[in-house]
């Protein structure tokens, strides 16, 4: 067993988590109880909306949380703990409960996407690996779903994990990837843990080790009939690569049965090579074959490449989409609103001298304002107990930008957006299969949130209200912050 497949990933976490821990246990406080919710602050590039992924890696780590005598003994050699904290954590599970919005959630800011309501320590433990997993592939789903959009109905593939920040990130992004809507990846381990379409082309490098691009081509061709893809950019696109490919098509496959499944370019000026191409393919009786575009794409370059009349029918997107490299930060945090005292579960607001940071206090519920038309028009958030799906339009809300206007929820439909997922430690309900948490945010792309909340540039923003009475909560304890009441 090497050290990587040794790894307990209940380590990972911060320091400070393990010395606030050994705090709360030196104080009596194990099985004192508290809520934190997982929100974030802004979407990534500029845009309206972000999505939710990587809650199944969360429920995996929180179902197998321990820590073994390994991982003690280190912590023990660290001199910070004491010997009854580090005893209670060799037999540690965690027992709390998490209530969630489904993967594949069209999310916004500062709404809580995953809550925990666990013992202290056990919540506490948990923030640096749940917020890893949140973080990275909501971003990398965020991105794809960009990337897919720009792509007007053409395929978008996965390339990216030699770029990936490790192999982790590799895998669990092409996850994500999927989940925002790309067909398929080129990560073989991806494919094999999660049941996603693999697919692949060839390298340069292929190319490079035959006598000639025709050989290469040749040989390829006769390993793979049934689906060869040839990369024509080695040398020459259009004077050496297209026509080599159209050899091979009349040589090779045709005499076979078969045909030529497409081509690839990967440099260059994609638009004009691949509307020169088409025509050199159409001409040949190559009409279904298929043009794949790579090279350092995202939703900006393939939006321009569409917009000038490309003729690829296939992206197959890496670097960009996998580090998000645009706004590599998601910004997902994970912050304490209630703590169980005196039997009582109590508010906890944190304030701070940045208006955004300023957070959304207690437990609450968070609900999806839908108009007439099905629209998503806003998102509710209200106290623990409220119930505006039962009072309807009588149920009045505040837009805490504009907290001097009434606003009514006549003609409207609302929706619960979080459920529980996790009871003392373990799943409620079977895992979702990744084609349907994909499906889910296809279907609400396309039926519920806004075009103009789509935009690539000034997209219409998406407001979150409050209750009355979660809006008249906050400012109070606002205001007990600041002593002004």
């Amino acid at each position: 067993m090497t050290q990587f497949d040794a790894r307990n990933l209940s380590m990972v976490t911060d320091l400070y988590q393990m010395t606030m821990a050994n705090g709360y246990f030196a104080d009596g406080r194990q099985d004192d109880w508290a809520t934190f919710d997982v929100f974030f602050r802004k979407n990534p590039d500029g845009a309206a909306f972000s999505v939710f992924a990587g809650l199944e890696q969360v429920l995996d780590f929180l179902e197998g949380m321990h820590f073994d005598e390994r991982d003690v003994a280190y912590l023990r050699s660290l001199g910070l703990f004491d010997e009854r904290f580090l005893a209670w954590l060799g037999t540690f599970e965690f027992r709390g409960c998490v209530r969630a919005m489904p993967e594949g959630t069209v999310v916004y800011p500062n709404e809580p996407i995953l809550s925990v309501h666990a013992p202290l320590i056990d919540a506490q433990l948990a923030e640096t690996a749940i917020l890893a997993q949140v973080n990275h592939q909501s971003l990398v789903a965020t991105k794809a779903q960009r990337i897919v959009r720009a792509a007007a109905g053409r395929a978008v593939s996965d390339f990216g994990a030699r770029r990936a920040h490790n192999v982790d990130a590799a895998v669990y992004g092409a996850r994500a990837a999927y989940i925002g809507g790309v067909e398929g990846t080129a990560t073989v381990l991806a494919g094999q843990t999660f049941g996603l379409p693999v697919g692949g082309t060839m390298a340069h490098s292929w190319v490079m080790c035959f006598e000639s691009e025709y050989l290469a081509f040749r040989r390829f061709a006769e390993l793979y009939p049934d689906n060869a893809v040839l990369l024509v950019d080695t040398y020459d696109v259009l004077e050496s690569g297209v026509p080599n490919a159209i050899r091979v098509a009349k040589k090779v496959l045709e005499p076979r049965g078969a045909r030529l499944a497409g081509v690839r370019i990967d440099s260059g000026d994609l638009a004009r090579l691949s509307k020169e191409t088409r025509v050199l393919l159409d001409a040949a009786g190559l009409e279904d074959c298929r043009i794949v575009a790579s090279n350092s794409l995202d939703e900006f370059t393939i939006r321009s490449i569409v917009e000038q009349g490309g003729c690829i029918d296939a992206f197959g997107v890496g670097e960009r989409l996998i580090t998000a490299k645009s706004n590599p930060v998601f910004g997902a945090v994970y912050k304490l609103v209630a703590v169980n005292e005196d039997a009582a579960c109590r508010p906890k607001i944190k304030v701070s001298e940045t208006f955004d940071k300023i957070t959304n206090p207690g437990r609450k519920r968070v609900w999806r304002v839908n108009d007439a038309r099905g629209r998503a028009v806003a998102d509710l958030l209200t106290l623990a107990d409220e119930r505006p799906d039962r009072e309807g339009a009588r149920f009045s809300c505040v837009d805490p930008r504009k907290p001097w206007e009434r606003v009514s929820l006549a003609g409207c439909a609302v929706r619960e957006l979080q459920r529980t997922v996790m009871e003392q430690g373990r799943r409620v309900d079977p895992s979702p299969a990744l084609e349907d948490v994909r499906g889910y945010l296809m279907r609400q792309l396309a039926e519920e949130v806004a075009p103009e909340e789509q935009r690539f540039e000034n997209p219409q923003n998406h407001p979150l209200l409050m209750s009355r009475a979660y809006h008249a909560m906050k400012m109070g304890m606002l205001k007990d912050a600041c002593g002004l009441r």
